[in-house]
């Protein structure tokens, strides 16, 4: 695969962009998974290969990834939209290569599984790979997701008894069940859903007569937020937290 093709498909600009930032010496290239210091390439056209490929632009390392899989820690106060109303966009605290990964269709860069709310933190999954985004996404798969929840006043038995044996949100006639559900403390209530319905934590919590103070999501699948990724930061993630997250 010729080098300002691979670039190209990682979100770096145009293929003529590509080129350019490879023929003015911003690109270098390890040749190996061993090396400490990249080589210089001003040769757009030649051929590498892409798989396990590591390289450098304009003095940040990227690895080669076809699709994208990462894992961000969403703070709150910010928007899972690429076109926010009132918060700033998630996609802010991504650069720019991450956003501009080319698709087909209309749509650029890596995307959300599933949204969280403005004020909701915790655990968020992007990529470029929509199949993937279809398997977390649908309530067929049960990909089971944690949630700590801050409540208002003191929880008791009879409020996670009713969690667990579902309870009827007000626009569907369906009782709504949580996979796990654990009073941690007074008023931190650990949460486990199957299913992502709007607003489903709040509405859920309502309907027991309480109310979420602070909602914050810490687990998808078996994989759970790093301990050392701060809100607002990202990471990609390796095919073993694939594994964990699919199960």
């Amino acid at each position: 695969m010729q080098l300002q093709d691979i670039l190209f498909s990682q979100g770096f600009g145009t293929r003529r962009v590509c080129a350019g930032l490879i023929q003015q010496g911003h690109v270098q290239v390890y040749e190996s998974n061993q090396a400490l210091a990249p080589v210089l390439i001003q040769d757009s056209a030649i051929n590498l290969e892409a798989t396990g490929l590591r390289f450098r632009v304009q003095g940040v390392d990227w690895p080669y990834q076809q699709p994208a899989y990462l894992v961000l820690h969403k703070p709150a106060g910010t928007e899972c939209s690429q076109k926010p109303s009132t918060y700033p966009s998630i996609y802010s605290l991504l650069p720019s290569p991450l956003r501009l990964r080319p698709q087909k269709g209309a749509v650029q860069g890596v995307q959300a599984v599933g949204r969280l709310d403005q004020d909701t933190t915790g655990m968020l999954l992007l990529t470029d790979d929509g199949k993937f985004i279809h398997r977390m996404s649908s309530p067929r798969h049960h990909v089971p997701k944690v949630y700590e929840v801050g409540v208002k006043h003191p929880l008791d038995a009879h409020q996670v008894s009713r969690l667990l044996g579902g309870v009827v949100l007000d626009d569907d006639p369906a009782p709504v069940r949580a996979a796990a559900c654990e009073a941690v403390a007074e008023h931190h209530l650990r949460l486990t859903l199957t299913e992502g319905k709007y607003h489903q934590v709040k509405r859920m919590l309502a309907a027991v007569g309480n109310r979420v103070e602070t909602l914050h999501r810490s687990q998808m699948g078996g994989l759970r937020l790093p301990e050392d990724l701060a809100p607002g930061q990202w990471r990609w993630l390796s095919e073993a937290d694939l594994s964990l997250i699919k199960g």
